[in-house]
């Protein structure tokens, strides 16, 4: 749950509560969320906003002064904490199909990394970075991305959407890659 408040000088705050098993510690500007899931952890050292960890599993976000980029940096602020414990609880899942139309694209994962071969009939292998704790399965031609931490989902999937993506041609005839088509919160989320 969260509440917003404004104060005179237009400085603002917001709470959110911690429910469902997760919990929240607070090393200096380090922020460790952990739920059923598994764990999410956020550095706010260069982020212009207050973050505290209160008592009775409550996240306090506080801006820093009454300016408009103040204003909008908490916004930021207070949704990586909402992100992280949304992410904590239920996760984060990106949907991605493999588009090809003469040579049959070969999509694996190996290690830290995805690999694409076969891409335009080339004979290098093209690659994307798997960042973080994301998990990425294949199957057929669907490449699924999931994991706790929303900025590690979707810098994972951006990876591989780059990794395929053609240079020197018309992009509305040469259509061949990896594309994002669904993204949201995991179907097997613990309630």
């Amino acid at each position: 749950m969260v509440t917003s408040t404004k104060s005179s000088t237009k400085t603002q705050s917001r709470e959110i509560k911690l429910q469902g098993g997760v919990t929240a510690s607070l090393d200096q500007s380090s922020l460790t969320v952990s739920g059923p899931l598994g764990k999410a952890t956020k550095d706010f050292s260069s982020i212009r906003a207050k973050v505290t960890n209160g008592s009775s599993g409550i996240i306090r976000i506080e801006s820093l002064g009454p300016r408009k980029k103040d204003l909008a940096t908490f916004g930021t602020a207070s949704s990586i904490v909402a992100n992280m414990v949304n992410g904590v609880t239920f996760g984060y899942t990106y949907k991605m199909k493999v588009a090809f139309a003469h040579f049959p694209v070969t999509v694996t994962v190996k290690g830290d990394s995805v690999k694409i071969e076969n891409f335009y009939g080339e004979r290098e292998t093209r690659s994307g970075r798997i960042v973080g704790n994301s998990k990425v399965k294949v199957s057929g031609d669907d490449v699924i991305v999931t994991g706790v931490d929303k900025e590690h989902v979707g810098q994972t999937a951006a990876n591989l959407e780059q990794a395929t993506k053609v240079k020197k041609k018309d992009q509305r005839v040469f259509l061949d890659g990896i594309y994002l088509y669904e993204k949201g919160r995991s179907e097997n989320a613990q309630e």
